[in-house]
């Protein structure tokens, strides 16, 4: 594709960029718009790729991020130079760490501001996370730039960070420039040697498992058909998730988030096959779901990635779509391999954590977010696309709550980053606009308030250390006092000294923080000194903080019966009134283990209902 001769003959950088970038073909644009990047986003605009506003770099970061996840277009990050680059650095981190290909175009300070405050190593900040540093240079090489940028991105499945210059975007083209457009490079195929060996491992195994990652979700019907021949369970990471959504023995999320019984089908297996998957720790529950004699398969596009995080006993450098397609041209059929009647059987009744019988942990006033979770994957439509924040809450949703495909499935965890669910779930909806968006998320209120009960140390609100509420108990029922058996004396308040008779030297006492004796400090004379005495002053701010922590009271941490029979004393007590409220609860009656809330009042109007579940 070229411009054409109506197009006026001189341009700037900025609006360049922008043009080549619609025409090279990206599905959406997230951002902040300051100075530094407005000229650029507006050419985006103009040549027709739809903008969203955030509030927060951080935000747009992660909406780009969920967009490029599960639309076949990357997304296009544009900020401010400086600031606005720092700000949304979590969310380029996740993305890269995770292989999005998502661009990211950054302003940047001219090379001559030397004294600007928005001065910052932009390159070697997006290096750290990960993410690839690139930069348009000039306009001579503006084009080429653009195109090695995208190139890079698409192609290599990176995250690259495009910086723009203020001088540069400011520069005139002289002339009309060709766009040559990028051809996409041909999947790798595997040595045929290779091949062979990993189709002699299959024929001598009697149990294979095949897993699929995040570099298979291209080739699902491929490693389905190879499976199928070879008598192999399939099951995904969890970021594949969905991908054997309709194979009989399908085992679902392979590691933390496995079913006890596939937890057991996975680790009996004698071959487990890698499909674009690192069989990291979370996808083997740190090595546990591979047996001791067990033979370890690894097949990837990237030499790097063969055996980084576990050692294999083959290694297949090549593309998964190819690779299973050449193995099912050479494996015998007739294999019974795992697939047997009685594994059958077993996946029918037990195969989602849905079907597996747990005990209900819940009350009168409080939900099992097990039971939740379960009801809330019967009430809501097939047709669904799932995101989920980090945090103790992530396993209820990733585990109960099934998808169509692997596009159902937004999984931002490669950070561990929490609170990038929302922003994530809003690129989702974007990419899947046929679909009912659905986010997971939790572990904080929305106010951003510490619940009552949290684990987390209380610090003093002026001198800043750790210090312990007094007259209240960190295990029990919040906001009750520790009462003292009866005949037993008064305990001294802090800071005084008991009284004592006279003619008899008083009792040394030790303060809190000092290690000497301290006399009893005389009381000032009338009208000297201003405002209550410490003890009154300590008595009002106890006071204060109990009349929060009763506005906020809930429940962190694992499930345990402990911490199911504390909570909020207003929790409705059925899961069909729960889920059928509309808006967000007050915060008298906010659940303490989950909330789900449908909100219909979200300026996105394709994101129809938002479902948050809250710590356990």
């Amino acid at each position: 594709m070229t411009t054409t001769a109506a197009e006026p003959l001189t341009t700037t950088v900025a609006h360049l960029v922008g043009t080549l970038l619609a025409e090279l073909g990206v599905g959406h644009c997230f951002g902040v718009v300051g100075s530094g990047n407005f000229a650029v986003t507006n050419a985006l605009r103009a040549a027709g790729v739809p903008f969203v506003a955030a509030r927060h770099e951080g935000g747009a970061a992660s909406m780009a991020d969920g967009f490029s996840r599960l639309s076949p277009l990357p997304a296009v990050l544009t900020v401010h130079q400086g600031c606005g680059l720092t700000n949304a650095i979590t969310g380029i981190g996740e993305a890269a760490k995770s292989r999005t290909p998502m661009l990211v175009l950054a302003a940047d300070i001219a090379a001559s501001a030397v004294t600007s405050n928005f001065r910052i190593d932009q390159d070697a900040l997006v290096t750290s996370v990960g993410a690839v540093a690139a930069r348009v240079h000039g306009p001579a090489s503006a084009v080429a730039d653009v195109v090695r940028a995208y190139r890079t991105a698409v192609h290599g499945r990176r995250t690259v960070v495009l910086s723009l210059a203020l001088d540069v975007q400011a520069a005139t083209l002289d002339r009309p420039t060709a766009l040559t457009a990028p051809v996409a490079p041909g999947p790798m195929r595997p040595d045929q040697g290779a091949v062979r060996d990993l189709v002699g491992l299959i024929e001598r195994s009697q149990r294979p498992v095949f897993v699929a990652g995040r570099g298979g979700r291209g080739a699902g019907p491929e490693i389905a058909a190879l499976a199928r021949r070879a008598g192999a369970l399939v099951a995904t990471s969890a970021v594949a998730n969905g991908l054997f959504r309709d194979e009989e023995f399908n085992l679902g999320i392979s590691g933390g988030f496995s079913s006890p019984l596939t937890a057991e089908l996975i680790s009996g297996a004698d071959l487990v096959v890698g499909w674009g998957c690192a069989l990291n720790m979370w996808t083997m529950r740190h090595g546990s779901l591979i047996g001791p004699g067990a033979t370890v398969v690894q097949v990837d596009d990237e030499q790097a990635a063969l055996g980084s995080h576990r050692p294999v006993d083959l290694g297949v450098l090549g593309d998964c779509r190819q690779t299973a397609f050449d193995a099912f041209a050479q494996l015998p059929a007739g294999r019974l391999g795992y697939r047997t009647p009685e594994v059958s059987e077993s996946l029918a009744g037990a195969r989602w954590w849905n079907d597996t019988v747990t005990p209900d942990l819940s009350t009168s006033e409080q939900i099992d977010p097990r039971e939740l979770s379960r009801r809330l994957d019967q009430l809501l439509p097939a047709e669904r696309v799932v995101s989920v924040d980090s945090g103790n809450f992530m396993g209820y949703p990733s585990a109960y709550l099934r998808v169509p495909d692997e596009h159902g499935f937004c999984f931002t965890q490669a950070f561990q980053s929490i609170g990038l669910g929302l922003a994530s779930g809003i690129g989702a909806a974007l990419a899947q606009p046929h679909r009912l968006a659905v986010v997971g998320t939790g572990d904080r209120l929305p106010d951003g308030r510490r619940r009552a009960g949290d684990p987390g140390p209380d610090r003093h609100p002026r001198r800043g250390r750790r210090v312990q509420r007094r007259g209240l108990r960190r295990g029990g029922p919040p906001l009750q006092r520790q009462g003292r058996p009866r005949g037993l004396p008064r305990r001294p308040r802090r800071g005084h000294l008991p009284r004592h008779r006279p003619g008899r030297p008083g009792p040394r006492v030790r303060r809190r923080g000092h290690h000497g004796a301290h006399p009893r400090r005389p009381r000032p004379p009338a009208g000297v000194g201003a405002g209550p005495t410490r003890s009154a002053r300590r008595r009002r701010q106890d006071r204060q903080r109990r009349r929060r922590m009763v506005a906020g009271r809930g429940v962190q941490g694992p499930l345990t019966p402990r911490n199911i029979s504390r909570g909020p004393q207003h929790l409705p007590g059925r899961i069909d009134d729960l889920i059928s409220r509309r808006g967000p609860p007050d915060h008298r009656e906010r659940p303490n283990v989950q909330t789900m809330t449908a909100v219909r009042s979200l300026p996105l109007s394709r994101l129809a209902a938002l479902a948050e579940i809250g710590s356990a």
